[in-house]
């Protein structure tokens, strides 16, 4: 009895630890990557530490990770912002554009001309099934990985995180992060977006390669794929987080 019990106790404390990486409310997303001008990433950097992510918050967005390129050729900075919904994204925004604070830090950033140079966007919102997940440690290297599938078949790929791969990353000791599906403004098919940790690159890159190699994968690969190839192709980029980030 005394050993049901404990184990009881045991499952509890296992099942409260499983909560989704996100702190907010917050169901739709989007990734901002902003190319800096020549010598400006730097500034770029200390105006959002020192002002920006405190207006984002005061304008109702969730800020969800800050990160650079681990090889950033391109003199760039990403980050992921949460709404509470698709509507609330633009409302946000304009309050954010028009809060005399930011117009002054923004201003007295750009004395010297201006920070950025342009900025891509992507939205998304939760892969459903695949963001019941354990809060992770921190890692020292995530990897964003963007999955874009033949035709019709995301929903065979969603299906195979959630039966197969994440376990599979995991028992690798991969860290799981949030997983979302982009919104296609054209109404093409969305994409799988996710983002993977580990302690640092050496370290991701050997237990890949384990994942990869693992039997069980292969089975699940081999059999997810019995009446066709899902994955079209794979984007891959190993980020580094800025110290002010809240996810790490």
């Amino acid at each position: 009895m005394k050993k049901i019990f404990l184990s009881m106790i045991a499952m509890f404390f296992a099942l409260g630890g499983y909560a989704q990486q996100l702190n907010g409310t917050s169901t739709y997303f989007e990734v901002r990557k902003y190319y800096a001008n020549e010598g400006k990433l730097p500034d770029l950097i200390k105006r959002f530490e020192d002002h920006t992510l405190g207006l984002f918050e005061k304008s109702g967005m969730e800020n969800i990770i800050y990160f650079l390129p681990v090889d950033n050729e391109d003199n760039s900075l990403t980050y992921i912002l949460g709404y509470p919904d698709e509507k609330s994204r633009d409302v946000m925004w304009g309050k954010f554009a028009n809060d005399p604070e930011w117009q002054k830090a923004k201003k007295e950033s750009e004395v010297n001309g201006a920070l950025v140079k342009s900025v891509d966007q992507t939205f998304m919102k939760l892969a459903p099934g695949l963001n019941d997940l354990p809060k992770q440690q921190a890692s020292g290297v995530f990897q964003m990985r963007i999955y874009t599938c033949f035709d019709g078949r995301l929903d065979n790929l969603l299906t195979r995180f959630k039966d197969h791969t994440q376990d599979l990353f995991a028992k690798q000791g991969l860290k799981n992060y949030p997983y979302w599906i982009t919104v296609e403004k054209d109404g093409s098919q969305p994409k799988l977006v996710y983002l993977l940790g580990d302690k640092d690159q050496g370290s991701f890159e050997a237990n890949f390669q384990k994942f990869a190699k693992d039997p069980e994968w292969v089975r699940a690969k081999e059999l997810s794929e019995a009446d066709g190839r899902i994955v079209e192709n794979v984007d891959a980029v190993f980020f580094k987080t800025l110290p002010f980030s809240p996810m790490k």
